[in-house]
């Protein structure tokens, strides 16, 4: 799989640390249409802790749903708390492949409740998170062969080929839930459909075909 990419979608090596943390998930009820349904939705969004307070940080999670007949990524997404934009979204993408007719929990960036832009929680203790999936691509991901020169010696290696074959229509798709410092995440009702890692930076190049060389490390 490809990781996160940057402005110019250079591939950047990765590693993934995987935990296990116990987590309260809000389900978000579906979108609202506002024009062709999306095939795309966020069906889940999932904060940990559940209740935080200030200075806390929180660890952000989506689920989202696919169901058209292609695997989609490149995912371009933005996120809200309390209305102010986390601007590290910004030119990011995020190169996880939802598969057709699937689901998939993808992680999103980590953030503070209070930092220096946001140096109070609010009075009622309520804090809302809305997240945006903006952007996205339907994706052919296949397996090739090619030969390489290893050490003067030629190696035949598999290479994963990541081609998009054209823009997801019907985003953007939004949806939010609240965190209440005092009682736990509440579900709130997503924006309507079109009102508004693996991570790559953002460009225009959204037809390029990405080659990810799979190499064993001994």
């Amino acid at each position: 799989m490809i990781p996160p990419m940057s402005k110019n979608r250079s591939l950047v090596r990765w590693t993934a640390v995987v935990g296990v943390a116990a987590a309260l998930a809000a389900p978000l009820q579906a979108q609202d249409e506002a024009g062709p349904a999306a095939e795309l939705t966020i069906t889940k969004i999932e904060v940990q802790p559940a209740n935080p307070g200030p200075d806390t940080l929180c660890r952000l999670k989506v689920t989202v749903r696919n169901t058209g007949e292609q695997k989609a990524s490149q995912l371009g997404f933005s996120v809200k708390l309390n209305g102010q934009d986390l601007s590290v979204y910004g030119n990011q993408l995020f190169m996880y492949p939802v598969p057709a007719g699937g689901e998939l929990e993808i992680p999103l960036y980590n953030f503070w409740t209070t930092e220096t832009s946001r140096p109070q929680m609010p009075t009622n203790g309520k804090y809302g998170v809305e997240v945006s999936l903006l952007e996205a691509q339907w994706m052919d991901i296949s397996m090739e062969k090619e030969m390489v020169d290893r050490a003067g010696q030629q190696v035949e290696e598999e290479v994963e080929v990541w081609t998009p074959l054209g823009a997801v229509s019907g985003l953007p798709v939004s949806a939010s839930v609240t965190l209440d410092s005092s009682g736990g995440q509440q579900p709130v009702a997503p924006d309507g459909a079109n009102q508004f890692g693996r991570q790559a930076r953002r460009s225009r190049a959204s037809d390029r075909v990405f080659r990810l060389r799979r190499v064993t490390i001994r």
